[in-house]
């Protein structure tokens, strides 16, 4: 008997991802272990989501399909953009140094996680362009890079890459969601970062506005903003793709966002709550976005890894953490905004920025909000890991050719 394939349409697929934000959120006050290891509500109730599809494809009830690519891009865009707008003048003065260092930090990374899928892929006999496809491939570049360069592989001859690819990337995403929490907890408490390190720290940093109350009008100008920072994102990508460089869109409205930030930085009057209400449209917009690429996975993806497979990616996850403790951390200050910043590098470095986003806010949500991590880890997750994760990719294939 044929499994039946249910067919969800956009609108059915959003409601179903606030149904899981709605779920998850009522988890994490039953059992509040998941709030104390900063697990989001969205991350939650999606993996439960996700996991009910996967028992209803076993089940050979129903193959669930979902349409959510075009609602999903434009709630990761309006996210983008509002990360942008939380940057104030200021901000991008004090972060620029940052993310030139944390721009070598993923790159450094990118390379490490194809290096150990090459030696540790080697010691248990496998296709050395199999094992690429568990290296930085699907994890710092996630299901797009392993659509994209998986069949570099193919053609090579590894007739399985691109399954493995993307169901290493899939593996990454949900590691991403359940360890990016728990890793921030640990560092912060381990650190003893929970409070301000210095009275010049309580002084300098920027977070959102604690009891301020937000007005309806703040709400809509808000969204009316992110609006605009989407149009003008668009422009950027299309006048960029037009002179021969390919620029994301989502990094586009987050220079968009960054333009309407400064220009009502420079109009001498209070714009607090506006701020405030541009933070909650960003975070309704992650939230949303979480949500709808969790419970979309196809987990089943997951049974094509074999018993090596599965060692390469736990050595991935361990290494991520690893590095991401020692390296991350240490380089960029070994301060509070360090470590959301390693946080975010365990999620974009296991495959998805948003996983970083929404594990960061978690996080911060529990302790205190960090806006120059929330400004350097969409940059270099975003776009300059784009960047420069292709290059090495490119060497390490051409290395992994060699290998046969």
């Amino acid at each position: 008997m044929a499994k039946v394939i249910l067919d969800i349409n956009m609108f059915e697929t959003l409601a179903l991802a606030v149904l899981a934000i709605f779920l998850g959120e009522k988890l994490r006050k039953i059992f509040p272990i998941l709030k104390k290891y900063c697990l989001p509500a969205s991350v939650v109730g999606g993996t439960v989501f996700a996991f009910v599809s996967l028992g209803l494809y076993y089940a050979n009830i129903v193959e669930l399909r979902f349409d959510y690519k075009v609602v999903n891009t434009l709630f990761y865009c309006i996210f983008f953009a509002a990360s942008g707008a939380a940057a104030s003048l200021s901000l991008l003065k004090k972060g620029g140094k940052l993310v030139v260092i944390f721009a070598g930090i993923a790159a450094v990374l990118a390379a490490c996680q194809n290096t150990i899928a090459l030696l540790v892929g080697k010691m248990m006999n496998v296709n050395p362009l199999i094992s690429m496809m568990t290296g930085s491939i699907p994890m710092t570049g996630g299901h797009g890079n392993a659509a994209a360069f998986a069949p570099i592989a193919v053609q090579a001859g590894a007739g399985a890459a691109m399954e493995v690819a993307i169901a290493s990337a899939t593996f990454g995403l949900i590691a991403g969601c359940i360890i990016g929490g728990p890793f921030g907890n640990f560092m912060i408490k381990r650190h003893k970062l929970e409070e301000y390190e210095t009275v010049e720290n309580l002084e300098t940093l920027e977070q959102p506005s604690v009891g301020l109350k937000v007005d309806k009008n703040s709400v809509v100008t808000a969204m009316f903003l992110m609006c605009i920072a989407l149009g003008i994102g668009q422009v950027l990508t299309i006048a960029l793709k037009n002179i021969g460089f390919k620029f994301p869109i989502h990094v586009s409205c987050m220079f968009g966002g960054i333009l309407i930030r400064l220009f009502y930085d420079l109009k001498k009057e209070n714009h607090d709550m506006l701020y405030e209400a541009i933070d909650i449209v960003g975070e309704f917009s992650l939230g949303l976005f979480v949500a709808m690429s969790i419970i979309t996975m196809k987990l089943w993806q997951l049974a094509d890894l074999g018993g090596p497979l599965f060692v390469l990616l736990i050595a991935q996850v361990l290494f991520i953490l690893i590095f991401c403790y020692f390296v991350t951390f240490n380089l960029l200050g070994r301060n509070y905004d360090a470590a959301i910043m390693a946080v975010g590098n365990v999620g974009f470095g296991l495959g998805a920025v948003p996983v970083s986003m929404t594990t960061m806010q978690t996080v911060c949500s529990k302790y205190r909000y960090s806006k120059l991590a929330f400004f350097v880890v969409p940059v270099i997750g975003g776009f300059i890991s784009n960047i420069s994760n292709a290059i090495i990719i490119t060497k390490f294939l051409n290395m992994a050719k060699e290998m046969l």
